[in-house]
């Protein structure tokens, strides 16, 4: 599957890819896998299955969190197959959840590298960020594949705000893990396909 820009193609990237190919699945992108990976193509298989997260839920979180590993061939399998799960609203919010905490857990994350009583916790981050108060989707949901996103992104301050406040709203313990698992899943997945992508541009 060709994701790079072609030759007279403006657009190229993952546009030009899925208007000129049929988009890969999952089965699909378990068998790009190497042998060494086996681990993680057995536990993508449990993407989309039993878990305590609602079929929306769990697919919302597996399209924010293939975003966020910014692979164009997970994002554009469990694109694929989010389609069939999640309606419009929910593909929406869970593109924006990955776009919001892009953004969030970078800033953030910094100010918890600045340690307690660090002079920037005190400031206004002057960052819009209205959509998380207005995702369009329930609550819990938008804040679980916000969370889903925080924990690829690394940042503990991001994780520990979004727990809370989807356990306040009365989400379970095995739902939060079963979100950041999908993402942890996903995001194993991406770093292999980069790894044989570019070992395999030196062997050649």
């Amino acid at each position: 599957m060709q994701l790079a820009e072609g030759p007279g193609d403006p657009r190229g990237g993952l546009i030009a890819a899925q208007e000129n190919e049929d988009p890969m699945s999952i089965a699909q992108l378990k068998e790009r896998l190497p042998d060494y990976a086996r681990d993680l193509k057995l536990n993508l298989t449990s993407v989309g299955g039993a878990s305590e997260l609602s079929p929306r839920q769990m697919w919302g979180a597996a399209l924010a969190s293939a975003l966020a590993t910014r692979n164009a061939e997970v994002i554009t399998a469990v694109a694929a197959e989010a389609e069939l799960h999640l309606d419009q609203p929910a593909r929406r919010a869970a593109r924006a959840a990955a776009a919001i905490m892009g953004m969030n857990n970078v800033y953030y994350r910094f100010v918890h590298f600045m340690g307690d009583g660090n002079s920037y916790a005190g400031m206004p981050a002057r960052l819009r960020m209205q959509v998380i108060g207005n995702p369009g989707v329930d609550a819990v949901d938008f804040e679980l594949w916000c969370l889903a996103v925080s924990a690829i992104n690394g940042c503990e301050a991001c994780v520990r705000s979004h727990e809370k406040v989807v356990r306040d709203k009365g989400a379970s313990p095995g739902m939060v893990q079963d979100a950041v698992r999908i993402a942890a899943i996903l995001h194993g997945v991406a770093a292999v396909l980069d790894g044989e992508e570019a070992l395999a541009r030196v062997a050649a």
